[in-house]
């Protein structure tokens, strides 16, 4: 049997998902203070500019083999616990990625987008 289509409302949302998360990321950037909180910013900050790149890098190459998509960003609050909050995006883009990205370059640019995580995890873990 054949790999079916990913739903396109689907794939727009997950992209929408994307840019939250980002956004998230700027809002626990711009709320740290105290001990280390130099490192978490500069670990902030280079997180959001990967995920600024690899989130246009997976539009584009989705834009190319399925047309444009009706993204949407949902609303975006700071998350209470940053550590839960990253560890459970990263999961849910586990979750889907091969649901929704079947051809291996897309799922390459998520494994870039994984490991952005990953080492932003660590790195805000070990200031803890």
């Amino acid at each position: 049997m054949a790999n079916s289509k990913p739903n396109k409302k689907d794939v727009a949302a997950f992209i929408g998902e994307m840019i939250s998360f980002r956004i998230s990321l700027k809002l626990i950037h711009w709320s740290i203070t105290g001990k280390g909180s130099y490192e978490a910013h500069i670990s902030l900050d280079q997180a959001i500019d990967s995920l600024v790149d690899i989130t246009d890098r997976l539009t584009e190459t989705t834009f190319a083999l399925d047309g444009t998509l009706d993204i949407v960003v949902p609303e975006t609050a700071k998350p209470k616990d940053k550590i839960k909050h990253i560890e459970g995006f990263y999961k849910s883009v586990e979750s889907k990625r091969k649901k929704l990205f079947p051809e291996s370059f897309s799922q390459s640019i998520i494994d870039d987008a994984q490991e952005a995580i990953q080492q932003l995890l660590f790195r805000l873990k070990r200031l803890e």
